[in-house]
C-alpha cells in the first residue's frame, strides 16, 4: 500500500469564513466543495491541501485527517490484523471514494480513504 497524500481536516462553525480566509491569506484554492466539506489547494503545488468541514455526511465525527492510499482494502485489512479500533467501517460513499475511519494510539481519528 502506497500513500498519495495526506490532507489535514479542520472542523469549522462557518465553512464560507474559514474558506474565505484561506483564499485571501494564502491564495488557496477550492478544488472540491460538498457543502459539508470543502478542500482547497495551492495553485503550484495541488497536492498541498488543507478541508474545512463542519461535520461529517455519514460518519458520527470528523476526522483529524484524511491519507488518501492507492489500495484502501489493504489498508483496512492491515488495520483489522494489528487490532486498530475501526471508528467507521470501510465503505463507498456516494462522493466516490471508499473509506474508512480509524483511531490512533494517541485517540486521534483518522480517515483513510481512496478514490473509486
Amino acid at each position: 500500500m502506497k500513500v498519495n497524500r495526506v490532507v489535514p481536516n479542520l472542523e469549522c462553525a462557518s465553512l464560507q469564513q474559514a474558506k474565505d480566509f484561506y483564499t485571501r491569506v494564502l491564495g488557496l484554492r477550492v478544488v472540491m466543495d460538498h457543502g459539508w466539506i470543502v478542500t482547497l489547494a495551492d495553485p503550484q503545488r495541488p497536492e498541498t491541501q488543507v478541508s474545512l468541514t463542519t461535520h461529517d455526511e455519514t460518519a458520527p465525527l470528523v476526522p483529524a485527517v484524511s491519507i488518501h492510499v492507492d489500495d484502501v482494502d489493504a489498508a483496512y485489512r492491515e488495520a483489522v490484523a494489528t487490532g486498530a479500533e475501526i471508528v467507521h467501517d470501510l465503505v463507498d460513499e456516494p462522493w466516490g471514494v471508499r473509506r474508512f475511519f480509524v483511531r490512533d494510539p494517541e485517540g486521534h481519528v483518522i480517515n483513510i480513504l481512496a478514490h473509486g
